[in-house]
């Protein structure tokens, strides 16, 4: 036994430096897409990240980033190395848990010693190993992301239950519960996915402390439920809700200062805590009594929170089993001890969100939601930014809405009269649907937007049954409401099949594509590797044409999933107490999170990091399946050998083929696309210049460049879409780095919580109106100004939606505000039409900024499109690099909806400054996000070409394409039809050599394309079919092209290979 454990502790540590040599080959050297570039850069300065927070990652991260030693540039590399190191940690206690059942499953006394502690630890390596190298666990592996460290606590809190139950009967065992207890008020602080090991924990310990029975597992399930939910609902916001209940009944009803309530409660939880430890470790009345007195306290505080009767029924019920159960239990104080232990350092792991607290007082620059008390930190942790949505009773996408509700209502710390004050009581916000068209556990329930309904019903086969509502007016109107078999077949066709046991299968049976699916034959399907099975789902597989070619295509030939079914079904038959408590882990983290995510179609992303829990949870059967193949060869061979050959051959055809497959599109070393992206964007604007951006990935890496990298900090980014939340305006309206605050008429508690959320439109001007004077309109607090509301409140309006900007020349000409080669085309003034019936909050924002700011800041746009239901004024928007600048003249080269092109600072930005992340060069992959995001420059080069056609500045227009396809080339991003304007450029710069070049890619292409297109069978040709005309298309343009070019042979060599194709087909 001592040698095993000896083995055991090196080979899992030799398993962990595999795993950590894999990821840090693999690791990407600075900030990724999505939200690495926010939580890298919060985690650099401690600054306050979106919503619910993850203060234990940036904490971790602070710390990590200390080893750049001052080399901002690695601070990025620094954190996403503490994603490899805890993914390294997740698969080392991962091996070791694997070997603690693998030992259940072979009993050394009753084997060859050896061969079963080779066995052993052969499953270990294998089951490890698949995961180390599994295609979603390495995905989050190597960036800085929650998902690694958040798989660390799953797999260290599994691990430490393990261990407790080796040693459960021995004394102090109890500390192994108390460390979960901790792991998981920590693991908190990182995301909230640990806690689903929660039921998978309960039953280790049931098992091992009673003997099992059906009603006895009922009983377990329930309470792992009831522990879960305790946590998520009970502790989480429960507590911080407490908090901010008792700071506003201190501070408003009694009148004491503010933070009393939060002091008070403090003081409360942990004197309570103090006396009931002390409670349970010493027979002293006078102690208990305390503790009974301060839990009274705490029990009517909580009582005093209650929203409605049934919520007090629910409290009042929940706290009366706990005195019943401490009171029939008062004499096992060692159980109560480690009860309250466990819930003390529950607390203590998840007081890490103290520090967004702490640090959203000091106003950092990245300061979301700025969650500075406890009033506001419960909304924080709520996520009440991002709505709700129904799990297990709801409403339908189409349900009629038959009544408003009250939400809770907002409130906001008002220094001036020492009270937190109502500043939107949200009345009659909350929609109540007609019953008739609800149901239980609904699935298709967002009308967020129309491609949402069309896709409920595409996957739903929703045809429903006709009922009729009557709407509020007695008119009458019929329904298709979904039935509930078509609510279950979307369920289970795409949020369990689509959106789960696809990525399932990519883990273990192979992958198709990186590219995004929605459900279409072509893209980001799950593959065998065997043609045969593959080419009946999504045709044929072999042969692709360089279009279908793609590093994402993984073929694993289902060899991690047969080994992992054997191990199964193996462990079923062996050990059905530890097959359980594994298959609850799989399905807590992959089913489980299936039902209460709820997903809706179309997601903007795709979801499989979110179910790393679950192939973790396979991992293990994976490793017994070694068990299982060593149990049946063993008949037949001598053990020893037998154990080391099934441990080889596995290591080889399972980890072995899926690193081998999966190293070239999970290999991220000497790529930086999101950060040269980041700095083009940055570095195409003027100096002390305003950009907005709209989304995640126009606006996540560049905070990273300017918080951590400290490139360009003149420029002051403004995400449109946090300008929604009146938090973000204000930190607009500050000083930040060398960013002044931006210019605004509107007063800063004119844009606070609850003012000014939606400005409607009250036609009562005639003619187009002057912004400025609308603005000051808004902003004017006379009640004239206001429109009345039904409930004898007002709000602001805003009196017409045609609008102008009246330029005044002479200033901007002084000043020098415009480009001096455009002050002669300066315009008397700018007109447009607002689109949209209603301002909200980001709305009036803009327009206030558009009328202050009288150009004074150059003022940019990642996408002018983004903004034009409120600012149509693409017209005069000319592109400088890749972002839009907007200026009092009218745009050439203009473009429907984008803008038009400024030719000389494009020039300077695309073909002398830019860099695109070492895209183009071999053995850098690109990876989806990076392609996705290359289409627009790629579009500006084209566009940036033909300016300078026009400009008859030939030369320099070649120059501009080649450095397009010297970037984006072929090789790595095959040409498209998008590519075509390419073609034409280069035989308009008189570069017929050069267009004849890429009329030869894109003839090889699209041919190819036809060649696999025509070996289908009829089914997936008829899919095609629109591909199919598409290429034809192509090829006809490629020729009328080349023949209007003279370039006869070409145009004939393509004809006639066009009409060999149309033979074919």
């Amino acid at each position: 036994m001592k040698d095993f454990k000896k083995l055991n502790n090196i080979t899992g540590w030799v398993v962990w430096l595999v795993a950590t040599i894999v990821y840090f080959l693999t690791i990407e050297p600075t900030a990724s897409w999505w939200d690495c570039g926010e939580y890298i850069a919060t985690a650099y300065k401690l600054q306050v990240g979106h919503p619910p927070g993850a203060p234990f990652f940036q904490l971790v991260g602070r710390i990590f980033s200390l080893f750049a030693f001052g080399d901002v540039a690695n601070v990025a590399l620094m954190i996403n190395v503490m994603s490899a190191l805890s993914s390294s940690f997740t698969v080392l206690f991962l091996f070791w848990s694997i070997t603690i059942l693998a030992r259940k499953l072979i009993k050394f006394d009753d084997e060859n010693g050896t061969a079963g502690m080779i066995a052993v630890l052969g499953s270990g390596i294998v089951g490890a190993l698949a995961y180390t190298v599994s295609d979603s666990f390495w995905f989050s592996a190597v960036e800085g992301e929650v998902y690694a460290m958040s798989s660390f606590f799953t797999a260290v809190v599994f691990w430490a239950i393990l261990r407790w139950e080796e040693v459960a009967d021995e004394k102090h065992s109890a500390k192994w519960l108390i460390l979960i207890a901790y792991l998981v008020g920590l693991s908190v602080g990182v995301h909230m996915l640990n806690l689903l090991a929660i039921p998978a924990i309960t039953f280790v310990y049931y098992f091992k402390k009673y003997k099992p029975t059906g009603k006895g597992m009922l009983m377990a399930g329930g309470i792992s439920l009831f522990i879960l939910a305790f946590i998520m609902y009970g502790i989480i916001p429960e507590i911080v809700s407490l908090f901010a209940h008792t700071e506003l009944l201190l501070v408003n009803s009694v009148g004491l200062p503010f933070n009393s309530g939060t002091i008070f409660l403090a003081l409360l939880l942990i004197t309570l805590i103090f006396f009931a430890i002390r409670a349970t470790v010493e027979s002293n009345p006078l102690v208990s009594k305390i503790a009974l007195i301060l839990a009274g306290v705490l029990f009517l505080l909580i009582l005093t929170e209650s929203s409605s009767f049934g919520n007090f029924m629910i409290r009042f019920l929940i706290g009366a089993i706990s005195g019943f159960l401490i009171y029939k239990y008062r004499y096992e104080r060692a159980h109560l001890n480690h009860v309250i232990l466990s819930l003390t350092f529950i607390l203590i792991g998840y007081s890490s969100f103290l520090i967004i607290v702490i640090r959203a007082n000091t106003n950092t620059p990245i300061n979301e939601n700025s969650p500075n008390n406890a009033v506001s930190l419960l909304s924080y942790l709520n996520r009440e930014q991002y709505g709700d949505w129904p799990i297990f009773y709801g409403q339908y996408y189409n349900s009629p809405v038959e009544d408003y509700g009250d939400g809770n209502p907002v409130y906001l710390r008002d220094d001036k009269v020492g009270k937190y004050v109502v500043v939107d009581d949200r009345k009659g916000t909350i929609p109540i649907y007609d019953k008739d068209f609800t149901t239980i556990f609904p699935r298709m329930w967002s009308n967020q937007k129309s491609l949402h309904i069309r896709e409920y019903k595409r996957w739903g086969n929703v045809k429903g049954i006709s009922l009729k509502h009557t709407k509020p007016d007695g008119t009458t109107e019929t329904i298709q409401k979904p039935t509930f078999g078509e609510n279950l077949t979307y369920f289970f066709r795409y949020q369990v099949g689509f959106m789960y046991f696809r990525y399932f299968m990519w883990n273990f049976a192979g992958r198709q594509n990186d590219i995004q699916g929605h459900g279409e034959v072509e893209n980001a399907n799950w593959i065998t590797g065997f043609d045969g099975l593959d080419a009946k789902r999504v045709g044929k597989q072999t042969d692709l044409p360089p279009s279908m070619q793609n590093p994402g295509n993984n073929k694993f030939f289902l060899l991690p999933l047969l080994l992992g079914l054997a191990g199964l079904f193996f462990h079923l038959n062996r050990d059905y107490k530890n097959t359980i408590v594994v298959g609850l882990l799989f399905l807590m983290t992959g089913l489980a999170i299936i039902i209460y995510l709820n997903q809706y179609p179309y997601q903007p992303r795709e979801r499989d990091y979110a179910y790393a829990g679950s192939t973790y949870a396979f991992a293990f059967w994976i490793g017994f399946g070694v068990l299982a193949l060593y149990s049946f060869i063993k008949k037949y061979l001598n053990p020893t050998l037998t154990a080391g050959l099934v441990t080889g051959l596995t290591l080889i055809v399972v980890p072995g083929i899926m690193a081998t497959e999966g190293w070239d599109d999970h290999n991220r070393s000497g790529k930086y696309a999101a950060r040269d992206f980041a700095q083009n964007y940055l570095e195409s604007c003027a100096p002390n210049a305003i950009l907005f951006t709209n989304g995640d990935n126009d606006t996540f890496p560049l905070w990273y460049l300017q918080e951590v990298e400290g490139i360009r900090t003149d420029v002051r980014v403004v995400n449109y879409m946090l300008a929604s939340g009146e938090w973000y305006i204000h930190q607009m309206m500050r000083k930040i780095y060398n960013s002044d605050p931006l210019s605004l008429t509107i007063s800063y508690a004119d844009y606070d919580k609850g003012s000014n959320n939606y400005v409607p439109f009250i036609d009562r001007m005639k003619g187009t109106a002057e912004l400025k004077e609308v603005i000051d309109f808004i902003a004017n607090n006379d009640s004239r100004t206001k429109l009345p509301l039904q409930d004898g409140t007002s709000v602001n309006y805003a009196p017409t939606k045609d609008l102008k900007l009246t330029i005044d020349r002479d200033h901007l000409i002084r000043n020098n505000l415009v480009p001096k080669d455009m002050q002669d085309k300066i315009v008397p003034e700018i007109q447009w039409k607002v689109k949209q019936n209603y301002l909200y909050k980001n709305d009036p924002m803009l327009l206030d900024l558009i009328a202050s700011n009288n150009w004074e800041r150059p003022i940019y746009f990642a996408s002018p499109s983004a903004v034009e239901n409120v600012l149509d004024v693409a017209k005069y928007c000319h592109l400088e690099g890749i972002v839009y600048r907007f200026l009092p003249v009218r745009a050439e080269h203009y473009l429907e909806g984008l803008g038009g092109i400024n030719p000389e600072e494009s020039y300077d930005l695309l073909v002398n400054k830019a860099k695109w992340g070492n895209l183009n060069k071999p053995g850098i992959y690109i990876d989806p996000e990076s392609r996705r995001n290359s289409v627009m420059p790629k579009q500006d080069y084209f566009r940036l070409a033909n300016a300078l056609i026009d400009l008859n500045r030939l030369d320099s227009a070649a120059k501009v394409l080649d450095k397009c396809q010297e970037f984006f080339p072929n090789s790595k991003i095959p040409y498209d039809m998008y590519v075509m304007p390419m073609v034409e450029a280069y035989y308009d710069a008189k570069a017929p050599e050069k267009a004849n070049q890429v009329t030869e890619i894109l003839f090889n292409n699209f041919v190819a394309d036809l060649d696999y297109y025509g070996k289908l069978n009829d089914y997936f040709k008829k899919y095609y079919q629109q591909e199919i005309e598409r290429s034809f298309a192509v090829l006809q343009q490629l020729a009328m092209l080349a023949k209007r070019n003279k370039q006869n042979e070409l145009a004939t060599k393509i004809e006639t290979e066009m009409n060999l194709q149309i033979e074919k087909y």
